[in-house]
């Protein structure tokens, strides 16, 4: 009898933990649902096939590139949940951005001439070869090498190696060009099994390493070229590229420093960045740091890790949301803030 009781105790126990687990991702799936509204009501320019960077006062008629390299990422995970079709206006309005010019195909920050940024095509590389794993359309693996091709030509052997920020003015190497740039590169790797990608993904980790990560796994934003001085200031999205790096060389290679390392990271990244009960303004940053535990928990299995970004999530529905469900303590919402938590709450709702 107390045997038959225990059992049927653990059964309900099982079911409500099941069905509160089941009523969250019902909320996170509602959150998509309402933000992707919100994205095509106040941002899309439907007759352009473009983007408006914000509500309110614009420095260009539309959006530069970046926020759309958080919305390409944010559509595929939407996808991922069950959205159909979402990424494709994101890709029609990148494509806006294209250019063909030497030395070889990229995408430039803005529609017409304009700079090129290694790390906004490092952003559209990975959510492209996020998307091919999804769904092995081969489109999107095509556009992920030529990116590559074009990233190499930002790696030169000044301070040792490491990658620019942006082609015109090549006067910094940054964690935001070099920790992506190992990430793209792995991936590369992981679905062709080509030396050459591992090589390349080797090289910028080490050097980003040795140049830009502080004692406690922290990294640095970026190192002069010409006098070698750090800019010491450290954003979550830094660190989150090399922890999730971390975890994906230690499922290549098996080689436990890695997860060693990663580790290291996720512990110490929680202590430096998470103070107060919240994580700093930039959702975005906080976002790409989600990726990196996320990562960490595919092999290390301990959600635990995650408590304080489920925390942070449900933090800004409540405290920075206002009355048209807009996100973002700015007064002028952003796209690049939407489309972070677009993401953020889609990666959430794939949880197990």
């Amino acid at each position: 009898m107390r045997y038959k009781l225990l059992v049927v105790i653990a059964s309900m126990l099982l079911y409500t933990k099941s069905s509160l687990a089941q009523h969250q991702r019902d909320e996170y799936l509602n959150r998509i649902s309402i933000i992707e509204s919100n994205i095509n009501k106040y941002f899309f320019v439907k007759i352009k096939g473009l983007y408006l960077e914000n509500i309110g006062e614009h420095e260009k008629p539309y959006s530069y590139l970046w926020p759309l390299c958080a919305l390409i990422q944010a559509t595929n995970e939407s996808e991922a949940v069950g959205r159909k079709q979402v990424m494709k206006p994101v890709i029609a309005a990148i494509n806006q951005y294209y250019t063909t010019e030497s030395p070889s195909p990229s995408y430039q920050s803005y529609i017409t001439k304009s700079s090129r940024f290694y790390d906004d095509n490092q952003w559209i590389a990975i959510a492209y070869l996020d998307a091919y794993n999804r769904n092995k359309n081969p489109f999107y693996l095509a556009k992920a090498k030529e990116i590559y091709s074009w990233l190499l030509t930002g790696y030169d052997e000044k301070l040792g190696g490491g990658l620019y920020w942006r082609k015109d003015e090549k006067t910094s190497k940054n964690s935001c060009s070099n920790g992506p740039n190992v990430l793209v590169s792995l991936q590369l790797y992981q679905i062709t099994k080509q030396k050459k990608y591992l090589d390349t993904a080797l090289l910028v980790y080490h050097w980003t390493n040795k140049m830009l990560r502080s004692p406690e796994g922290i990294f640095y934003d970026a190192i002069d070229v010409k006098n070698a001085k750090i800019d010491s200031a450290t954003y979550t999205y830094n660190t989150g590229t090399m922890l999730q790096a971390n975890v994906i060389l230690y499922q290549i290679t098996k080689d436990k420093k890695y997860l060693s390392e990663a580790k290291f990271i996720a512990n110490n990244a929680e202590k430096h960045f998470y103070k107060n009960n919240k994580l700093g303004d930039h959702y975005w940053f906080n976002v790409v740091l989600l990726r990196g535990y996320l990562e960490l928990l595919k092999v290390e299995n301990d959600a635990n890790r995650l408590s304080f970004l489920v925390n942070e999530g449900e933090r800004i529905w409540k405290e920075e949301r206002d009355e048209n469900n807009l996100l973002g303590k700015q007064k002028n919402k952003s796209l690049i803030m939407q489309a972070a938590m677009l993401e953020y709450y889609a990666r959430l709702a794939q949880l197990k």
